[in-house]
């Protein structure tokens, strides 16, 4: 079954600092430093929502991980 379209979504800066509560200078230092998946067209950095989604999902593992939470 395909995937719909808001899983496949192409976010831009603004759209990933909306998303994640932070502000655009902090996705741009993500980016740079490759600490976040991104791409650039043109010149632009571009986001996958599911790659982001993925990502948190890491995030999130890597932060219970380090406290010593289970996620049972």
């Amino acid at each position: 079954m395909p995937s719909s379209t808001a899983e496949n979504a192409i976010m831009t800066i603004g759209e990933v600092a909306d998303y994640l509560k932070v502000t655009e200078r902090t996705i741009y230092r993500l980016a740079g430093a490759k600490q976040i998946p991104a791409f650039k067209v043109g010149g632009s950095w571009r986001f996958s929502k599911a790659d982001i989604d993925g990502w948190i999902r890491e995030q999130s593992t890597i932060s219970q991980s380090a406290t010593g939470i289970s996620q049972d």
